[in-house]
């Protein structure tokens, strides 16, 4: 008994019937053209992107006296001082990191048993050395140690700026940072 075996083309035919199965896909026919082509296409494609993120940038900027405040706000928010009190009597001091630019992180202290009261803000790093010496948290106590080993309290800190300060509210339940330094 014979079988009936369709040919290629005929299977082809009956699956892509109309007027685009005749269309052959474009290719490339050099091979320099085929290894240059999409990497040429890959640059214009980030190149467009990198114009649309600058675009994005430039509108949500405005202009250059609302820089600073619309991409990084100078006021910050770090949530409910009991919960930050907590954290602080329970692991040591916070370290938040460059929130005020050149490489200057800041040390959060609380003391006292109030959480409304008793926030203070240092640079973190020792306060007769530079920015560059930094500091490290020893958990679960108030010390820190330095980038000589030495072991420091809070009060040996460098002072923040004139101006950054913490900030609670009126309840004394929120606690806010104020980033701009006069």
């Amino acid at each position: 008994m014979a079988r009936f075996r369709p040919t290629r083309g005929a299977v082809r035919a009956a699956v892509w019937s109309g007027t685009l199965c005749a269309v052959r896909r474009p290719q490339l026919q050099s091979t320099f053209a085929r290894a240059v082509v999409p990497v040429l296409l890959g640059i214009v494609f980030f190149a467009i992107l990198g114009l649309g993120l600058w675009g994005a940038a430039a509108l949500i900027a405005r202009n250059s006296d609302q820089t600073t405040e619309n991409l990084a706000p100078t006021i910050q928010e770090l949530g409910s001082t009991a919960k930050l009190a907590d954290a602080i009597a329970k692991d040591g001091p916070i370290l938040l990191n460059d929130l005020i630019g050149n490489d200057s992180h800041i040390v959060l202290d609380h003391t006292g048993d109030v959480p409304g009261q008793g926030w203070a803000l240092y640079l973190a790093h020792p306060a007769d050395r530079t920015y560059e010496c930094t500091i490290e948290v020893v958990k679960g106590t108030a010390t820190f140690t330095d980038c000589e080993g030495r072991t420091l309290t809070a009060d040996q800190l460098a002072t923040v700026p004139q101006g950054v300060r913490p900030i609670v509210n009126k309840e004394g339940t929120v606690l806010t940072l104020d980033l701009t330094p006069t």
